[in-house]
């Protein structure tokens, strides 16, 4: 007997597989879902939700006109090619089997193909919306070319346009003909006979008229490219030059009339049915392109210009010359000639006290451990490595200072780094500390200005919590019911063992989590569950996210290239973090490009592995602040008149508020962008030069010199630094930002010698709405070509080779000490070019940070070596420099055996006279005793070293070091 069971057929799993593919793709969805969803949450709650649907719709938009540009011509060639085909057509046996393996997925080959082929173009379209969008929405700049007399936005907005429009129409035809010649070929159309090729009536047409199509988008294509030579580079200039003028662009035009000749042949050919025409055509239009438009360029080149080219480019280097210095900012560089003495004459400084008192001796780049063994108080703070240079109105003066934010560092917490711990109570940073920049405490410590938990100061009452920095947590969920108990961990009590400080975030900082569904989603987001199940998220929680400030202000201005480097100021109550937006292009006729990441890259700045971002002009369109307590981003037009800003507002309106909201608390601590200066210190190296022969020579090109402290085998630029300072031509100090220039040259025939010194005005005033009328003057000191001003490297080679500086040093790092040199700042003062560096000590040990102890100074070839700023320019200065430095009140240290200046003797003779007293007399006769010993030793290895016997010169030094170790011993040290 058989069983039922056994004849029933198997059940088919065809229904469970899409049952299960059904279930993937709505999962996929859900996720992608909740990627845009809580982008949209993003947005809207700082403001800017428009920002992100004018992005969408465009690049939708975009995506289905590519999709259907593509897709739609495509289809139709395939579906021309195979409904013209010849119904008895004789095929030959390996076609027929390729017929046969086709056909049955011939109806999918037909819509698969056009539709896969306009899915990449969609793709490809939308990720352009932005020279789209900017081309719907340009603006005229009002200055034209001197080639063409078009006005420049055509090259910035036009021409970009149109080049795109062709190279995508180029494309979808391309690629239309090349189906239909295969679906022809497939389908017995064209069919190869011997050494003969038949082509059917229908195929003929089809492909006669596509390949006419496809040259009349290549003559067009082709006439544009006469305006692309304004922005190509050359050997000598970016632009249009003689030869470029002369056979390039006059060939182009020819070689495009000749394109549009050869596309009537082949619409000929599609009517009378021949092929000799269009062949001869093609024959010709490959002929004259090598001939026009590469033969005779070169002859005109090799023959013509290269025998007189100093003479035949000068107008065209001309051109070069003043639209770069436009494109950058540059035309209007108000140039000094600057004769600078090198005698350091006593009085010299009297005329510039009050640049002197303003010389900023602490090192943003160094005092960073400083202020995190005096300032950090707990391991879960941090600061970053370099600090900022700010300013503030201390007394009625406006003072430097050095500043930073006490942010959040959650690997402090280790093992109490949990979800809970790093997610809902650790949640931000506390307060800012600053320091004055002129001024050290008598150990060396920077001197606070603000300072401290709960933080107190100088700089009034504001709101110290920082939610948004740059090194906080990836999110934090904060925010409670009103009346709960605070859990946010506010800031740690002073004393060891008391109680912590709570609180409760109040703003509106982030997107609100206020029901099951965000919960879900932006559990989904982060990956994290406990975001869904955390008893601490509740309906009034808001999780804050992309909290760097550059970050954000990115996100909601796209269109900006940002500066490098946001700085904290405290702003009418509040901490907030100060941005620079760039409005950049690389279609600025006649500009010569930079790399952004090579220009601006230094010693502060690395630079990038693979650099993508060459720009040919570059403007400071937009000041963006973002708060540190809320993360409000706003944005304040800078350059309202910026023709690239004028676009994006019509693009993104009311996202960009004037320059008026601005208040004088805000203005005041903005400052000329250190990036921009970088470029344009980068531009002038070659374009200080405007005479076109001396351009073409390039017998006065310049550079910036390398930083002293950088690595011998890895060099880096010396960055610019912000200094309050009063320029020759200006009739008060100002907040500035400077750089010098050597020559740019290689090889023992360089010299390491000042040719130029760039500063920029960098404060805006502080008046509501309104720019100092200075801010922004760029001003160039050009020194003497046979001028001897020595430059860093140089400066920095006579301290480090100074025997009685060298012989101080070697003090210093006494006990395993390491003597850090700070930067080296070069300031237009006494007529010359004073060089100030402070020196700092380092102790070994977890806990050591530097301390400032002595001050390098120079003045042409004459240097000093002083425990204080102030004591370092009286003595470079014949004893009186006729100014007071910040740092006055520092006490000198009566055990400091060392001499202060080279050609200083009475210094050594202090302090033989002032050793220390132990209060024990034979200790102290010993202590005496051994110093005369240590005298003696520094003379003879200063005798030595003068007359070149390094024997003596090592023997004097081993009895400097052995009796500077017995002075230790005796001290107990």
């Amino acid at each position: 007997m058989t069983s039922s069971s056994a004849s029933a057929p198997p059940r088919s799993r065809a229904p469970l597989a899409i049952t299960a593919a059904i279930i993937a793709g709505l999962v996929i969805l859900f996720f992608i879902f909740a990627g845009l969803y809580t982008d949209v949450l993003w947005f809207d709650q700082l403001g800017f939700v428009n920002v992100l649907t004018t992005q969408w719709i465009a690049s939708a938009v975009l995506f289905v006109i590519g999709f259907i540009a593509m897709s739609v011509p495509v289809w139709v060639s395939i579906q021309l090619a195979y409904r013209m085909r010849p119904v008895y057509a004789k095929l030959n046996s390996q076609l027929d089997r390729y017929q046969q393996v086709i056909e049955p997925l011939r109806r999918l080959a037909m819509y698969g193909i056009p539709a896969l082929l306009g899915l990449f173009a969609g793709v490809a379209a939308a990720t352009r919306w932005q020279p789209i969008l900017m081309w719907l929405n340009r603006t005229p700049v009002g200055q034209t070319d001197p080639q063409f007399g078009f006005d420049i936005a055509f090259y910035l907005f036009d021409l970009p346009f149109y080049q795109a429009v062709l190279g995508f129409a180029s494309a979808v035809v391309l690629i239309a003909a090349l189906v239909a010649v295969a679906t022809s070929y497939l389908y017995g159309s064209i069919r190869l006979s011997g050494r003969e090729v038949l082509i059917s009536k229908a195929a003929r047409v089809q492909i006669a008229v596509t390949a006419s199509l496809y040259l009349f988008l290549q003559a067009i294509s082709i006439w544009f490219d006469q305006y692309s030579t304004l922005t190509a580079q050359g050997d000598l200039i970016t632009g249009a030059a003689y030869t470029e003028v002369n056979a390039t662009i006059p060939g182009r035009a020819i070689l495009a009339g000749i394109a549009a000749l050869v596309a009537v042949l082949f619409i000929v050919t599609a009517i009378i049915g021949r092929w000799r025409l269009p062949v001869i055509g093609t024959a010709l239009l490959i002929i004259s392109s090598l001939l026009i438009g590469s033969l005779y360029p070169w002859v005109v080149q090799r023959f013509q210009v290269d025998p007189s080219a100093r003479s035949l480019e000068s107008p065209y280097i001309e051109r070069n010359i003043d639209l770069t210095r436009d494109a950058y900012g540059l035309a209007d560089v108000d140039e000094i000639p600057y004769n600078a003495v090198t005698t350091a004459e006593p009085g010299a400084l009297r005329e510039d006290a009050e640049t002197t008192a303003n010389i900023r001796i602490l090192d943003p780049a160094l005092v960073s451990d400083s202020f995190g063994q005096l300032e950090q108080f707990r391991q879960y703070y941090q600061f970053p490595a370099n600090l900022d240079v700010d300013r503030y109105e201390i007394d009625g003066k406006t003072q430097d200072t050095v500043v930073a934010v006490r942010d959040l560092d959650l690997d402090g917490l280790n093992d109490g780094n949990t979800w809970v711990n790093s997610k809902t109570i650790y949640t931000h940073g506390y307060g800012v500390v600053a320091a004055y920049g002129n001024q050290r405490s008598a150990d060396g410590q920077p001197v606070f200005l603000e300072s401290g938990i709960p933080t107190t100061g100088e700089l009034g009452k504001f709101e110290p919590r920082i939610y948004f920095g740059e090194t906080s947590p990836e999110y934090s969920i904060v925010g409670a019911p009103e009346g709960s108990d605070p859990i946010e961990l506010d800031y740690p009590s002073g004393e060891e063992g008391a109680g912590q400080t709570y609180t409760t975030f109040d703003g509106d900082g982030g997107p609100a989590l206020d029901n099951a569904f965000k919960k879900l989603i932006y559990a989904l987001k982060f990956q994290s569950e406990q975001i869904f199940l955390a008893d601490s998220v509740n309906d009034e929680s808001q999780v804050l996210y992309d909290r760097d400030p550059v970050t954000r202000v990115q996100k909601v201005a796209p269109y900006l290239t940002l500066d490098s480097d946001a700085y904290p100021s405290v702003v009418d109550g509040r901490v907030k973090w100060i941005v620079d937006g760039y409005t950049t292009s690389a279609s600025y006729p006649y500009s010569t490009p930079v790399s952004l990441s090579d220009a601006i890259a230094d010693t502060e700045t690395p630079a990038q592995p693979f650099a993508l971002d060459s720009v040919n002009y570059m403007r400071n369109s937009v000041k963006a602040t973002v708060d540190a307590y809320s993360g409000e981003v706003t944005l304040y037009a800078w350059d309202d008149e910026e023709p690239l800003l004028q676009t994006w507002q019509k693009i993104f309106p009311s996202t960009v508020k004037p320059m008026s909201d601005m208040t004088g608390d805000l203005m005041s601590h903005v400052r000329y962008p250190a990036d921009l200066f970088k470029v344009q210190r980068a531009i002038l190296g070659q374009y200080h030069v405007t005479e076109p022969g001396s351009f073409y020579s390039q017998d006065d090109a310049w550079t910036s010199p390398n930083d002293p402290a950088s690595p011998a085998a890895n060099p880096t630029l010396q960055p610019p630094y912000y200094l309050t300072m009063q320029m020759p031509d200006q009739d008060e100090p100002s907040y500035s930002l400077y750089s010098t220039f050597q020559p740019n040259a290689s090889g023992e025939g360089s010299r390491n010698v000042l040719t130029g010194y760039l500063s920029v005005n960098a404060d805006a005033g502080s008046v509501d709405g309104e720019r100092d009328d200075d801010y922004g003057t760029l001003r160039l000191l050009t020194l003497p070509k046979d001028g001897t001003v020595p430059g860093p490297g140089q400066v920095q080679n006579q301290f480090n080779g100074d025997p009685t500086v060298s012989t101080e040093l070697n003090l210093l790092r006494q006990g395993s000490s390491t003597v850090l040199n700070g930067n080296l700042l070069t300031l237009p003062v006494g007529g010359g070019l004073l060089y100030v560096q402070p020196v700092y000590v380092q102790s070994t040990g977890d806990t050591s940070y530097p301390l400032l102890q002595k001050v390098l100074v120079a003045f042409g070839d004459q240097i000093a070596f002083e425990d204080t700023l102030d004591s370092a320019l009286d003595v470079l200065f014949g004893g009186d420099s006729g100014a007071a430095a910040g740092d006055t009140e520092v006490p000198v240290t009566e055990d400091d055996i060392s001499t202060t200046s080279p050609t200083d003797e009475t210094a050594t003779d202090g302090a033989t006279d002032g050793a220390t007293s132990t209060g024990d007399p034979a200790t102290d006769a010993e202590l005496k005793a051994l110093l005369e010993v240590a005298n003696t030793a520094l003379a003879e290895k200063q005798a030595a070293l003068s007359s070149g016997d390094f024997a003596a010169f090592g023997v004097a030094d081993a009895k400097l070091t052995e009796t500077i170790a017995s002075m230790l011993a005796l001290l107990g040290e």
